[in-house]
């Protein structure tokens, strides 16, 4: 299933996408955490309202976890390679999942145009990722059985302000300013992605190709990211982990090269979808 979260009017909805409509789940199922609690199974059948078309409601991301969205660095080796050159240090990989985070209030719907101060900064960047969307609680799950707690899979953006990220010396400040997490444009259930390391990735700025990868070029696969995130950490239905991005970067490009205003970015994940954003440079 492709399950969206949507604006109609004045209400926001839950529903499942079908070619260029949709069909709503019952009201009181008006987001992700809710429809979890009803049917932890995307197998379980519940009642979806009539047909709307696509084209009359306005997609919002499809999950709004409560907290902040969990993201993996440095996952791709040539990422890694990328970004050593362009600083002149050696590739230092380290031995497990580099974790860090971006907060809630930078998750931006597909579609939206992306709000981004050019005051604070001159090196708004694009990172095209896969997203894992938890389904279940779990704590300390082994390897071999952490693809049992995912619900699906979306397409995240981890827009970056590189000075920022610079200055402050850490990732969090330069990863997390209000709309540098657009996720959409729906999520993807685990049944029908299958195996989550066998995905094309790219990314186009205004239709040129500027990523292009393989999930199983990741350095950590989606289960040993899973099972050491949820070593001593409770992870629970709608938690979102970003699972890392591939070479292509601006500023590790020769020479470097920064979102402008009027940017189209495109991810594209196979089997997930597209998710696409405008840069609006304030």
């Amino acid at each position: 299933m492709r399950i969206v979260r949507y604006r109609h009017g004045a209400q926001e909805h839950l529903g499942v996408v079908g070619g260029e409509a949709l069909r709503p789940f019952p009201d009181e199922i008006d987001c992700l955490e809710r429809y979890l609690e009803r049917a932890p199974d995307p197998r379980s059948a519940l009642p979806l309202g009539d047909a709307v078309p696509l084209c009359d409601v306005v997609l919002l991301a499809p999950a709004r976890p409560r907290k902040n969205v969990f993201c993996v660095g440095r996952n791709y080796m040539g990422h890694a390679e990328e970004v050593a050159r362009a600083r002149g240090t050696s590739v230092n990989l380290p031995s497990v999942p580099t974790f860090f985070t971006k907060a809630p209030t930078a998750i931006a719907a597909p579609g939206a145009p992306l709000h981004l101060s050019a005051a604070l900064s001159q090196q708004y960047d694009w990172e095209a990722e896969l997203a894992v969307v938890i389904g279940s609680r779990c704590r300390d799950l082994p390897q071999a059985e952490a693809l049992s707690a995912v619900f699906g899979y979306t397409c995240l953006n981890d827009v970056t302000a590189r000075d920022l990220q610079k200055a402050h010396q850490q990732w969090f400040k330069g990863k997390s300013l209000d709309e540098t997490c657009p996720l959409g444009p729906w999520i993807v259930t685990a049944d029908e992605v299958g195996d989550p390391q066998n995905l094309d990735i790219a990314m186009r700025v205004n239709g040129s190709s500027k990523q292009s990868a393989n999930t199983s070029q990741m350095i950590f696969d989606v289960k040993r990211i899973i099972a050491s995130l949820s070593s001593g950490l409770t992870l629970e239905p709608g938690d979102v982990i970003a699972t890392g991005t591939p070479d292509g970067v601006g500023f590790a490009r020769t020479p470097p090269e920064f979102l402008r205003d009027g940017d189209i970015m495109e991810v594209d994940v196979a089997r997930v979808g597209v998710l696409r954003n405008t840069v609006k440079l304030l």
